[in-house]
């Protein structure tokens, strides 16, 4: 895992720049893994409708023997991206590009485990690591399960991105491991190939970070953690002029979604479906009281994470009812 002080060897990032007719397309060799979502001297800088050819940062976390988590990758700096706009991020390619994914059993990190911020009466379960074979051709994972009568079993994969972001609010820095308003570590497997995520901005340039890829994780990622692996991405970058947000919102080719991040669950539950019914209010001509009504009929939400210092949740509206 690289240190705050690999800054200094962003200038040995690997960038070249090829026009695409309105975009251009930049491919990018990240050096520098960040510990932190914060304001930082960017790694790159690149302009809106810009699309990035690039991938996650690789750890020893995803080696045979374990080991450090990788940070994140950015700051990427976009030019034009102000306080008063909202990034976008859309999610075109996200696949694994190595042979193993990781997932760890710790004693106090997880939904059904203690926790370093309670004490409980029960001793920790004991910590276990799950090393996955990756076969990227048939696009399953497969793993021993050495207390079971089935001794091993095989998954499809269904890659997400866990963390984009961009910087917090003012001066503040939040490790890798937090969600919020910023974005940061959602852990929402909506976040994946076709979808577009929206992400306010309190910083000019608005300072874009991802990572944390997940070749499949669960609802609510109740385990502590996905099948941690790094991931080759393509991502087009662009800015919506004149617009604010406050969380972050996604959307697919079924759904507009918001994800809120909170502790407990249902404050989390509440931000994202309160910011979903504004959504339905401002950009589709709904009544307050009619979009929140019919939300409750055909609306639906999912859990991202259970286990991180703020829980996530997804507050779904399918598209088949919104106004053609």
């Amino acid at each position: 895992m690289r240190t705050p002080s690999a800054i200094a060897i962003a200038a040995l990032l690997r960038v070249s720049v090829a026009p695409l007719g309105a975009q251009d397309t930049v491919r990018f060799k990240p050096t520098v893994a960040q510990p932190t979502f914060a304001v930082r001297p960017p790694v790159l800088r690149v302009k809106p409708k810009t699309v990035l050819v690039s991938n996650t940062n690789f750890g020893a976390y995803y080696t045979e023997q374990g080991g450090p988590f990788p940070g994140e990758v950015g700051p990427i700096y976009v030019e034009g991206a102000t306080t008063k706009d909202v990034l976008v991020v859309k999610v075109r390619r996200v696949r694994p590009n190595h042979h193993i994914a990781a997932a760890q059993l710790y004693a106090d990190f997880g939904g059904l485990t203690t926790e370093d911020r309670v004490r409980m009466l029960n001793d920790p379960i004991t910590p276990r690591r799950y090393v996955w074979r990756l076969d990227r051709e048939r696009n399953t994972a497969t793993t021993t399960l050495p207390d079971s009568r089935m001794k091993s079993v095989t998954i499809d994969l269904q890659p997400m991105l866990g963390r984009v972001a961009v910087a917090p609010r003012g001066q503040e820095a939040f490790s890798g491991i937090w969600p919020g308003d910023f974005g940061g570590n959602m852990d929402a497997p909506e976040v994946r190939e076709g979808t577009t995520v929206y992400l306010p901005i309190f910083h000019d340039g608005a300072y874009f970070y991802f990572g944390d890829g997940h070749a499949r994780q669960g609802q609510g990622e109740v385990a502590g953690t996905g099948l941690e692996t790094s991931m080759d991405v393509v991502l087009e970058l662009d800015v919506i002029k004149g617009k604010a947000i406050d969380w972050p919102r996604l959307e697919d080719e079924n759904y507009i979604m918001v994800v809120g991040a909170a502790r407990p669950l249902m404050d989390a539950f509440r931000l994202a479906h309160v910011e979903l019914v504004e959504w339905l209010v401002e950009e589709y001509g709904f009544g307050k009281l009619d979009a929140y009504a019919l939300l409750g009929q055909v609306g639906e939400s999912t859990v991202g994470n259970v286990v991180d210092p703020l829980y996530t949740v997804v507050a779904k509206f399918p598209k088949r009812y919104l106004p053609k």
